[in-house]
């Protein structure tokens, strides 16, 4: 690290350079919204990126495609611009299936919130037919009933085509989130919120330690309007939960929890991140996280950003570190 990198300087590039490991080269405002560990103004990152010192402008480039500014790092030689405006255009197509079949989500029995996550989320989605992925947050006690709901749906939309995967189901009482790192703090800070707007401010909320790393992106990039269930939706969705609520309901929800964990168990012995109890579904049976950090250090490393050397079994510990570039 030379001495003439800026505070600043050092959070765009470490910026760039976890939106380098998706291939994804950023707008100035997607840098500053994403910005890791430095709160600032947009203008502020704008004219850093607009007028950059010798250390920045040797790091990154900026590439401008039909009128539209994208910032990548220099050591990536492929065209993900154009990777980019292709990806984009995919998005474009998915956006209204992903929000008609997430409002739909919305409308069944104990289902508070739904958000998109994923590639899409960030408009970055590689096919026009990708799968949707939804982060839902439901009533207590009942988030193995309303993943089952969700499951129903998944598989009638799949004769047309259609493959929903919602990923993550979680318990309105266990908001909370772990691990404590940059990849985490990127997951909640992308999503995008369809139904239950207050639901997910209230997530928000109480994980808080994701603005520590990601401090300027306490709003979604790119909101929706808030759609809650009426009419005759609403009216079956409060049936659906009336009869599901008492004994029946808590018989159906503790067969279904171990009915699907042992399932689960036999099918995918070695995963590491599924987390599957009484709080939350969580079905990701690839280590995505601990990928991603693996391969944001390994960016960073190659730029001698790396304060600290760590294996690759402590590898999501070094948010610390990291936080400490910017001090």
């Amino acid at each position: 690290m030379t001495a003439s990198s800026s505070r600043l300087d050092r959070a765009i590039l470490s910026t760039l350079l976890y939106g380098d490991v998706f291939g994804f080269p950023m707008s100035a405002a997607e840098i500053h919204h994403y910005l890791i560990g430095v709160s600032t103004t947009y203008n502020t990152v704008r004219n850093a990126l607009n007028n950059p010192s010798q250390w920045l402008a040797s790091h990154i480039v900026c590439d401008t495609r039909e009128g539209e500014a994208y910032y990548k790092v220099r050591l990536q030689k492929e065209d993900i611009v154009a990777w980019r405006q292709q990806r984009r255009a995919a998005s474009s197509t998915l956006w209204p299936k992903a929000r008609r079949y997430g409002i739909l989500l919305g409308h069944f029995p104990f289902v508070q919130m739904v958000a998109i996550t994923g590639s899409l989320a960030m408009q970055n989605a590689q096919d026009p037919n990708d799968d949707l992925d939804y982060f839902l947050i439901v009533h207590p006690r009942r988030v193995w009933l309303a993943r089952l709901f969700a499951v129903i749906l998944v598989r009638i939309t799949r004769l047309w085509g259609v493959t929903l995967c919602p990923n993550y189901v979680l318990a309105e009482d266990a908001l909370e989130q772990d691990p404590q790192d940059l990849f985490m703090a990127h997951e909640i800070s992308q999503m995008i919120p369809l139904v239950g707007h207050a639901v997910y401010e209230k997530m928000r909320a109480q994980n808080r330690w994701t603005e520590e790393l990601l401090p300027n992106a306490r709003s979604v990039f790119w909101p929706e309007p808030d759609v809650q269930p009426r009419g005759v939706g609403r009216v079956l969705q409060r049936f659906g939960e009336w009869i599901l609520s008492g004994r029946i309901g808590n018989w159906l929800e503790a067969w279904e929890m171990r009915r699907k964990r042992r399932k689960f168990a036999e099918q995918h012995p070695e995963a590491k991140e599924v987390q599957l109890d009484e709080h939350r579904v969580k079905g990701h049976f690839t280590d995505y996280g601990h990928t991603t950090l693996l391969a944001y250090e390994q960016r960073l490393s190659a730029l001698g950003m790396k304060p600290n050397e760590q294996t690759e079994s402590d590898a999501r510990a070094y948010t610390p570190a990291l936080i400490s570039q910017f001090q």
